[in-house]
């Protein structure tokens, strides 16, 4: 491809109205966004009437989430109960060590619960104390509490319309 004058004088003129390497590019045809850079500084062409900016969409707003729902009497949709919360376990009480006090940092071994009881500041602060298994850090009931398991994530529709949404939005305003 050669730049003959009518295509030069187009590209003045296009650059000169704003628009950007890419759109005189394709406007003029058979030319690179990175031909047309190249010529523009070449022609020392600097000035631009107005910066090439794309034109800003508003994005929609997300979709508001639809309540659960599951098929009830008559193919009408009835609201689904929520699950219900498991009650926390009680406390458990440090267990006393055979000299009578409770655990402590100094007093700690690898075999006891390092579960902490009470705030640190104060001087009633002490751990469980109970027998672990070897290797854990935690009696059973702690372990229980300290380790919960994973919830299974559920996505939702609005979810990933509104990701979309947001990618497309972004591919306006860069591209």
């Amino acid at each position: 491809m050669s730049w003959t004058d009518e295509r030069v004088e187009m590209l003045k003129k296009l650059w000169a109205d704003g628009l950007s390497a890419s759109q005189i590019a394709k406007q003029i045809g058979g030319v690179t966004r990175n031909a047309v850079i190249g010529k523009v500084h070449r022609l020392g062409l600097s000035g631009r009437a107005t910066p090439s900016r794309p034109v800003r969409r508003i994005a929609r707003p997300a979709p508001r989430p639809r309540p659960a729902a599951s098929p009830g009497v008559n193919g009408v949709r009835a609201e689904r109960p929520a699950a219900p919360a498991e009650p926390p376990p009680p406390p458990l009480e440090p267990e006393m060590l055979p000299n009578g006090e409770y655990a402590t940092v100094m007093t700690l071994k690898d075999s006891m619960c390092k579960w902490p009881i009470g705030d640190p500041a104060s001087a009633e602060f002490r751990f469980c104390g109970r027998r672990t298994s070897p290797g854990d850090a935690y009696c059973e009931a702690h372990a229980r509490l300290a380790y919960q398991p994973q919830q299974k994530r559920r996505r939702r529709d609005s979810d990933a319309v509104a990701a979309l949404d947001a990618i497309s939005a972004t591919r306006r305003i860069n591209f």
